[in-house]
């Protein structure tokens, strides 16, 4: 799982939670509680997007593919709205987070497709759509366990940026994300029974685990992504998440 998670981290600039969150629906199931279940999968995978996308970013920074004033333009409201996330998340139902997950995977993977874009240009985008846009990342992001570059990533594209510097972007983006996602899973998860890690609502052995491999694969899957037809990797992308979108929901 590490070791897949963090290659898919390094191609598509995702964080891995995308792969990490439903694999540990399965494996945690005799574990832990379900109606802490899916809380301690998304807790978990932002913690392992921590040190996922740090070996990401790196690998993708010398190649020179990150637009770091886009990072800079999305990231204070990310920071606000990955910390909302996680708070709001404690009052949802396992099923509502789980449909809600596989609902915006798939409608991502068709905009992805369709190469659905915009006339305009990232450049040329006001503060305020920046700022909203940050804040909308990183909520759904907290709540669903990822990193945001199912969501970086298409806007970005939409918007005009080649699908190589957006998915490089994209995982920088996906640090800030994860570090204060995972705080607050640890805040609205102490205490909680059901829990069984020590840590609020994540895993400690799983996130040890998982990271052990995840590091040394992410910055594989970076020059992989590199080396490849930016057409091909974005239909990949699409249908990657298509493909996470239907597995969540028949889960």
């Amino acid at each position: 799982m590490g070791a897949f998670s963090g290659f898919i981290a390094g191609l598509f600039g995702v964080g891995g939670g995308l792969i990490i969150v439903p694999a540990l629906l399965y494996v945690l199931a005799f574990e832990v509680q379900e109606v802490v279940l899916m809380h301690t999968a998304i807790g978990t995978a932002l913690a392992v997007i921590v040190f996922t996308s740090i070996s990401s970013v790196w690998a993708h920074h010398r190649h020179g593919a990150i637009h770091w004033q886009y990072f800079i333009k999305l990231t204070p409201t990310i920071l606000l709205g990955a910390f909302s996330g996680a708070i709001i998340a404690q009052y949802l139902s396992f099923d509502f987070l789980r449909i809600f997950f596989a609902i915006f995977e798939i409608m991502v993977a068709m905009i992805m497709w369709f190469s659905i874009s915009t006339s305009g240009y990232a450049d040329n985008l006001n503060r305020w759509v920046w700022l909203i846009t940050g804040y909308i990342i990183g909520l759904v992001s907290a709540i669903v366990g990822i990193g945001g570059g199912t969501m970086t990533t298409p806007f970005l594209t939409y918007n005009k940026v080649d699908i190589k510097n957006a998915i490089a972007t994209s995982a920088a983006v996906g640090m800030p994300i994860a570090i204060v996602g995972s705080v607050g899973f640890i805040i609205i998860g102490t205490g909680i029974e059901g829990t069984t890690s020590g840590l609020g609502f994540i895993h400690i052995k799983a996130l040890l685990s998982i990271v052990m491999t995840s590091i040394f694969f992410a910055p594989l899957g970076a020059k992989v992504a590199h080396n490849i037809n930016g057409k091909r990797l974005k239909k990949g992308f699409a249908l990657f998440l298509l493909l996470l979108g239907v597995f969540v929901l028949s889960f």
